[in-house]
């Protein structure tokens, strides 16, 4: 069936350009829906495996991330990351999912300054907030915004190896940090 819809959709493109080349994710992000009869559509691509994992699209998972995330607070200050513009509804996007049909999240914030001695500790918030709030198995990759923190690289490094996320949640003094951070208001 799958390579029908495959063929079907080569032929289609060949008559628009014949030297076009298609892979099979190029056309899976293409058509999100294909219909087989005037009663029947079949899901494909990313669009199937959001709405398997129970999101309407993209735009969905990117809302319910969102959500969750604009109540972390700052560790320094009273308020929220999404007071203080270090998290922001933009700065996240969902991804292609991997070859095992992972969904991808990336995140992207901006610390207040470009010195922020705490930026590793918000980029360890952020991944524990979403791992405990989404109840299936997504990838996150967390980093800071290009040219807004010194040592940014370092730092994205430090909040995507899961070793050290690990040991950082082992430490009794960051662990409470964190669950500070991202406890919810009562």
């Amino acid at each position: 069936m799958l390579a029908f819809i495959k063929r079907k959709l080569s032929e289609s493109d060949s008559t628009t350009n014949s030297n076009a080349t298609t892979t099979d994710q190029q056309l899976a992000r293409r058509t999100s829906q294909l219909s087989l009869n005037s009663n029947e559509t079949v899901d494909m691509g990313e669009d199937a495996l959001l709405k398997e994992l129970g999101y309407k699209n993209a735009n969905d998972l990117q809302e319910t991330v969102y959500d969750c995330l604009r109540t972390i607070r700052d560790p320094e200050k009273p308020a929220t990351l999404e007071d203080l513009n270090v998290i922001y509804e933009d700065g996240i996007f969902v991804m292609p999912p991997t070859k095992s049909n992972v969904s991808v999240v990336r995140i992207e914030f901006n610390p207040t300054v470009p010195h922020c001695s705490l930026a590793t500790l918000i980029g360890l918030c952020i991944r524990i907030k979403v791992e405990r709030s989404l109840p299936h198995n997504i990838k996150l990759d967390i980093f800071i915004k290009k040219g807004t923190h010194n040592t940014e690289e370092e730092i994205n490094k430090q909040i995507n190896d899961k070793e050290r996320i690990a040991a950082a949640m082992e430490n009794p003094n960051l662990r409470e940090l964190v669950e500070n951070c991202i406890k919810e208001e009562e």
